[in-house]
């Protein structure tokens, strides 16, 4: 009985937090060095703790913000600590950031306002979603390259018609719950930037995905310096983002296709040059299981980042599959440049990925496991 009242409690607690847009993942999140830049930026009594310690530090992303919801910028994939790294008394600045932003109150105005830019009522969807059907979110809070994005929506709209897909574009994180969800074969990530999902959705997207639901992202979407869901970039993308070249930022380099034997990489042959902005991550999503299609040739580009970051991973996979529970994850770091979603190879990789996604390949997954030949 004790059991059951608790967990009414914890329910109405849920149901409540979800109704007054309170749901977010750090909604009640103490102040700290770690804080996402635009929260503390967004409540006046933590902005003035900086204001006091580092004005410094902020006044370039201050100047963004006048009101609420805050715009899609650097100052939502961004914290303090990431900003100090390379200060000569950063930790020390942090430390005492920690301290001082620890003892700003937390107010309910302030927790509704960290929220605001969640979204809680699900779209409008057609009426009749034939399958296959292909749900395109492409909500971005951080950092948003109009052209990237643009050219990846025409592309998918014409891959969509040549393969009889249902396609439907959503910038609603809202769409994410299980009864919308359920209408579709496969979510695609258009270089999505920032957080966008409440709790509730996470929890959604997650279940959808075990159960066989199927997903694919692409470049942006997997290329945040800061990640607010862990499982989002350790499980779902596989690796972590941690920087692209400067000097020059696009380059040409070689695609080296790895399994030559999916269908996912049928035709594209040994492998192929072609400039883009070129992603480095932390360690190989090979360390986890990933299924690796295609990696760089890191002796064929300069792999230096921001300050003569040295960005080489040595195994340096660019577009791979994995299996989570009965789904599939399918992502490829390919999709800066425009013109790179009409390069024949990067498209021919990018469309096969989308189909494998959808439950269209050769193969399937069965409990994390990636086997058959349909």
């Amino acid at each position: 009985m004790k059991l059951g009242i608790a967990l009414a409690g914890l329910l109405l607690s849920a149901t409540t937090a979800q109704a007054a847009g309170t749901d977010c993942p750090l909604a009640h999140q103490p102040y700290s060095s770690r804080t996402i830049l635009a929260d503390v930026l967004g409540d006046p009594a933590a902005k003035a703790v900086l204001d006091r310690e580092a004005p410094e530090l902020v006044s370039g992303f201050s100047r963004n913000f006048g009101g609420r919801p805050l715009p899609p910028g650097f100052a939502r994939i961004l914290s303090l600590e990431s900003l100090l790294r390379t200060r000569p008394n950063g930790a020390a600045l942090a430390s005492r950031l920690d301290t001082a932003l620890g003892a700003v109150k937390l107010t309910p105005q302030a927790i509704r306002a960290r929220c605001a830019g969640y979204d809680q009522t699900p779209p409008g969807l057609p009426a009749n979603i034939k399958r296959p059907a292909i749900l395109v979110f492409d909500k971005i809070t951080g950092f948003r390259d109009a052209p990237s994005v643009n050219a990846a929506t025409a592309a998918l709209k014409a891959m969509a018609a040549r393969r009889g897909w249902t396609i439907v574009f959503s910038d609603n994180g809202a769409v994410f719950n299980a009864r919308d969800l359920a209408r579709f074969d496969a979510v695609v990530w258009n270089n999505v930037s920032g957080d966008a999902l409440t709790v509730r959705q996470e929890q959604a997207l997650k279940s959808w995905l075990a159960h066989g639901g199927g997903f694919a992202g692409f470049h942006g979407s997997g290329g945040d310096p800061l990640y607010v869901w862990d499982w989002y970039a350790d499980t779902l993308i596989g690796a972590r983002f941690i920087g692209h070249p400067m000097s020059p930022q696009f380059q040409a380099a070689r695609v080296i296709v790895e399994d030559s034997g999916s269908a996912i990489t049928r035709g594209l042959g040994p492998g192929w040059t072609m400039t883009e902005e070129w992603y480095s991550f932390a360690a190989s999503p090979r360390s986890k299981g990933a299924h690796i299609l295609a990696r760089l040739d890191e002796s064929s580009y300069s792999p230096l980042g921001i300050g003569g970051q040295d960005l080489r991973m040595g195994d340096h996979p660019i577009a791979w599959t994995q299996c989570i529970g009965n789904g599939r994850s399918f992502y490829s770091a390919i999709g800066h440049r425009p013109e790179n979603y009409s390069e024949p190879n990067s498209l021919k990789l990018l469309e096969n990925g989308i189909a494998w996604a959808a439950g269209l390949g050769e193969t399937r997954c069965l409990a994390g496991k990636e086997s058959g030949t349909r």
